[in-house]
This record gives structure tokens, sequence and C-alpha cells, in this order.
């Protein structure tokens, strides 16, 4: 995430003539920023495993090019699977908007400033850096792999969900949603449809039915709200995929990408635009002698 924030950044030296306010720069600017972020990530995965860089092709649609990026290499070339390939699409699309969450929200009040799009989109993705927003899904899988590998079971890990104070059951409860993320059973399906179709069982996977299943009959649970939010089961299938897990939080931040430009397009049309403000309340030391 700090390749692509820091890219993201300087692409206005690479692109100066982003700044300028034509409608047809912008246009540029924004289709830019679309094909450069799945290409800045993708550059840097194959970096790092030492392997040649894969450049994009026209003849790819948006989420074939990422995989072909990611995948292909002159000595194994790569098959795109239409399944696979409709799996990333479909996590894009449940990633591209959700309301005023935190990586939203960053990018309007940064926009509220005047700031141009790559400087309002880059504190977008670091807003999403964190484990609470974009690295959850991680979270989650580094939460199951830790069941397998210490050879816990469903009901020891519900168990400690509700006696234990510093433990967090990641993929449960949403700050808005209080019923079942409705994006989760999305995920659910394309995590399963994947599976079927790669033709393996992950035993993530079936740990991970066992806790939903365990928790949607407990009323510790019900009560509280906490039901699998969506990214519950789409760190599962990424990892089914093949991609790295420190590459989650990224392909979250490609998803959003489009519902980040969205709003910061929003702020830049509204003639009433003012910057951002937000208020507190003030609950510390009165008057002190100085």
């Amino acid at each position: 995430m700090s390749i692509l924030s820091s890219a993201v950044v300087a692409l206005t030296n690479f692109y100066p003539e982003a700044a300028t306010d034509s409608e047809d720069r912008l246009r540029l600017t924004i289709a830019r920023l679309l094909g450069n972020m799945p290409t800045i990530a993708a550059f840097s995965y194959k970096q790092s495993i030492g392997e040649p860089l894969i450049y994009p092709s026209a003849r790819f649609s948006y989420p074939e090019n990422f995989l072909n990026m990611m995948f292909d290499s002159s000595v194994a070339p790569y098959e795109i699977d239409p399944e696979i390939e409709k799996a990333i699409d479909q996590f894009f699309i449940l990633h591209a908007d959700h309301e005023q969450n935190c990586s939203t929200s960053a990018v309007r009040l940064v926009g509220s400033s005047g700031a141009r799009l790559y400087a309002s989109i880059a504190a977008g993705v670091c807003a999403l850096w964190g484990p609470l927003h974009g690295g959850a899904n991680q979270k989650v899988v580094e939460m199951l792999e830790r069941v397998v590998r210490e050879g816990l079971s469903v009901d020891q890990l519900v168990d400690r969900a509700i006696n234990d104070k510093d433990f967090r059951l990641f993929g449960f409860g949403h700050r808005v949603y209080k019923t079942y993320d409705p994006r989760a059973r999305i995920a659910k399906e394309a995590c399963q449809s994947v599976m079927n179709k790669m033709g393996k069982r992950d035993r993530l996977l079936d740990i991970a039915m066992q806790l939903e299943e365990r928790a949607l009959a407990d009323s510790y649970f019900i009560e509280r709200n906490l039901y699998p939010n969506v990214d519950f089961y789409t760190g599962i299938t990424l990892r089914a995929l093949g991609l790295p897990i420190t590459i989650f939080s990224v392909l979250f931040a490609l998803g959003r990408l489009p519902g980040w430009i969205a709003h910061w397009l929003e702020l830049l049309n509204d003639p009433d635009r003012k910057i951002g403000r937000p208020r507190q309340i003030y609950t510390g030391e009165t008057a002190r002698a100085y």
C-alpha cells in the first residue's frame, strides 16, 4: 500500500497537466488513473518476486488485464479462465462504493480543500491501509490460518470471541449493517464457485462456513448484530486464486477507486462546495494558570 499511495502522488509529476480544469484533461486524468493503478499494483508484485513486468493490453477487459499482468510470464503463459475473471470483477464491483466509509470520507475531506485528484485518491489509499478497513480480509485469512496451525476448533474460537475482550473475531459485524451484509452473500457464492471451478477444497473455507453457522446460531452474536461482512469470504477467494495476502488491501483500493473518483467529481461540480470542517466537543481542562 505504501508503494501504491506514493505512486499515485508521483503521477502528478508525470502528468502535470492533470492540474488543469479542462473537461477533456479531467477525463483523460481519470482514465489514466483507472488504468495506472492496477498496472502499478501488478508491476510492484512482479518486481517483488523477481519476474519481468507484463504490460497491459487493449485486447483484455479490466479484470483480465489485471490477472494477466499478475500471472503471465514468458516461461508459463497464463490462460485467463472466465470464472476467475468473473470472481475478480465481482470483487471490484462489491467494493466500488459503500457510503461514507473511512477511505471515502478521507478522499472527500482532502478533496474539499481543492486538492487535485491524485492527492485526494492517495489519501483514500492511505486510509484503506488500516486493518480495520482495507486490511480486514487479510486479517480474516490470518485468523483462519491460525486456527489450522494451532489446531483450534470452531467452538474454541467462538468461546474466545465471547469471553476474551482482547480477541477480535475478524469478518463479523459492520458499522452500518445490523443484519447480514448483503455483499457477504455474493462473496460467499463467488468463493464457492471458484472452489468448484478449481476442483479443490480449502480447509479455510470449511472452517469459515462452520464458524458462520455456529455464530449465526449463538445468541451472543445475534443480540449484538454480529453477522458476517464482505471481508469474511473475499480473502479466502483471493487466496485460492493465488493472489498473495500482501496485495489484498491493494485489490480493495482498485475496487474502491471508481467510487472515490465519483465522490471527488461530485465535490468538484458542487457550486456550494465548502471545505470539510468536522466539529468536536472539547472535554479537556478548562482555565489554567499560565
